[in-house]
């Protein structure tokens, strides 16, 4: 499946982060990213859980939140491609700070 927008996201800090939303349940490459889980409700997109990962290609239905994301309506995946570990956390912590997901507890 292709992208099917893209999604500026700030952070606590000020900072804007750029996240290419897809359907939930698409399939990615091994590769390390910032994540969210996404509700649409048209015509906007609602923050559910801010993570990163350094391997995409696990697969989100077996995820530990899965009851969560499903109780609180989750349609759509975003994520924003980053190799570095550290640069990731520093973005998932801003994040979170800054849209408090309700899946994040």
């Amino acid at each position: 499946m292709s992208k099917e927008t893209t999604v500026t996201l700030k952070g606590a800090s000020g900072g804007s982060y750029d996240f290419d939303v897809y359907p939930w349940g698409v399939s990615f490459n091994p590769l390390g990213a910032v994540y969210t889980v996404l509700r649409k409700n048209p015509p906007n997109f609602y923050v559910q859980y801010v993570d990163q990962t350094s391997d995409l290609s696990c697969r989100f239905d077996d995820h530990h939140k899965q009851p969560s994301f499903d109780g609180h309506g989750k349609t759509h995946i975003a994520i924003h491609l980053d190799s570095s570990e550290s640069s990731r956390l520093s973005k998932e912590a801003d994040l979170v700070a800054s849209y408090n997901p309700v899946c994040n507890d």
